[in-house]
């Protein structure tokens, strides 16, 4: 990530689990309002690791899928950094897990995603996607390098087609940087992949600084978000729906009764829970030589957002965070709900603004387990750990990073419901966690 989060990225939750979402999301916010208390038991308290790596509650454990430097089955290292995660349903009850991996230009230290050269994006790019396919009993079966030569692979999301947008978090070019291609785009990865794909970028999906997307799986409409203190929310609109490559239309959102394209709610007071007429103003260059997009859209009229995060859909609502929005810059919490038809604009409302910076210390990745809690991956200065969050807006610990202060990213529950994976980003540690969940 460029900077620790300081409240919730939503990424990669189904299409039935972001009204599920919202509601733990909801509670809390309505129980800190109100000066109530927000803490749960939970599992009980972690018990400590004897081998100093994850703190668990009681009757969970884990095992360790992957690490950086292993040689995988394909001959190559794991690659370093890794971060957004998604779980798929493969055949014959197998698991296939995609990952990200946040490389940087130059990260000499840490092994890179390789692949042959015509699959192989940008010789300079250290960053991609590994696939891990695993048995019925948590065990990888195969792995492999399937996303090679980007760079900072840092969230994404899945598509309801079966596949994983990798999206890149940087927007160097030959003209800046030492780069052979210039960055900022979105790339597609198939769950079903058995070698490194076609690194082929979505260019018309635009080039910026992505962070999410989620799919309205009813029109193949791509939302996206910017991780940018002035970036935009964007919709693509497909010539052809799940065939990203085949070109489109970018958009963003604006609001034009809102009489100001700030929305940190810093400079003026946004009421929580009050839609607003939203209209999209259309790009007309996705692809500039220099990381303009978003300035071509507030030019246009498109409303800014502060540090847009991930993304979840569901129900015909898309909700997304905002890092670093609020008076307090806690963050913010928006919800996007779709109009009756593509054309028209739908409604945005902020959903909720958090006030008290004690509760929750710099949550990061969010995922929402089958029973109705989330997990938060909270990157705090202090500890990193994985926190529940009840559908009644309780807190639990539910799991510490007891290795070392690196973030854990990631989280993600496989399609079954009965297993929990997340990284630990540095050294680079890809655990899968199960236990006694709440009625399993």
């Amino acid at each position: 990530m460029v900077s620790r989060r300081k409240f919730f990225a939503l990424a990669g939750a189904g299409a039935a689990g972001s009204i599920l979402a919202a509601a733990p999301l909801k509670a809390l916010y309505s129980k800190e309002i109100r000066g109530q208390s927000v803490r749960s038991q939970g599992y009980g308290s972690l018990v400590r690791d004897p081998n100093g790596l994850l703190d668990l509650p009681p009757g969970f454990q884990y095992r360790i899928l992957s690490q950086t430097g292993n040689v995988m089955s394909d001959g190559h290292p794991v690659p370093g950094n890794p971060d957004g995660m998604a779980a798929f349903a493969g055949r014959d009850n197998t698991i296939i897990l995609v990952r990200n991996h946040e490389m940087n230009l130059g990260e000499w230290d840490k092994p890179a995603a390789i692949a042959p050269s015509h699959k192989t994006y940008d010789s300079t790019g250290r960053g991609g996607t590994t696939t891990l396919i695993l048995n019925r009993d948590r065990r990888i079966i195969r792995d492999f390098v399937s996303l090679a030569g980007t760079h900072r692979n840092c969230a994404g999301g899945a598509t309801p087609w079966g596949s994983w947008i990798s999206c890149e978090e940087d927007v160097s070019t030959p003209d800046m940087e030492a780069v052979d291609a210039a960055h900022g785009y979105n790339f597609e990865v198939l769950a079903s992949a058995t070698e490194p794909v076609d690194p082929v970028p979505l260019v018309a999906m635009g080039r910026f600084n992505h962070e999410a997307i989620a799919v309205d799986p009813a029109t193949g409409i791509v939302y996206q978000t910017e991780d940018r203190p002035d970036g935009l929310f964007y919709r693509f609109i497909p010539d052809q729906p799940g065939n990203l490559q085949a070109g489109g239309v970018l958009q963003a959102i604006a609001l034009p009764d809102l009489l100001t394209l700030d929305t940190s709610n810093r400079t003026r007071t946004i009421p929580v829970g009050q839609p607003m007429q939203a209209e999209w103003v259309t790009i007309a260059d996705p692809n500039p030589p220099t990381d303009t997009v978003r300035l071509e859209g507030a030019n246009s009229g498109a409303a800014q957002f502060s540090r847009g995060e991930g993304i979840w859909y569901g129900n015909g609502e898309f909700y997304f965070c905002c890092t670093i929005g609020g008076a307090t810059e806690l963050g913010q919490v928006w919800r996007y709900v779709l109009g009756s038809t593509a054309e028209q604009g739908g409604t945005l409302e902020l959903f909720i603004e958090p006030t008290d910076a004690n509760h929750l210390k710099n949550p990061d990745n969010i995922t929402l387990s089958p029973f109705g809690d989330l997990f938060v991956c909270e990157d705090g200065s202090d500890r990193q750990s994985i926190v529940g969050v009840t559908p009644d807006g309780e807190l639990y610990p539910f799991a510490d990073n007891a290795l070392n202060p690196s973030e854990l990213a990631g989280v993600c529950f496989a399609p079954d419901g009965e297993t929990l994976f997340v990284n630990i980003q540095n050294p680079g540690i890809t655990f899968a966690i199960w236990g006694p969940w709440i009625g399993a």
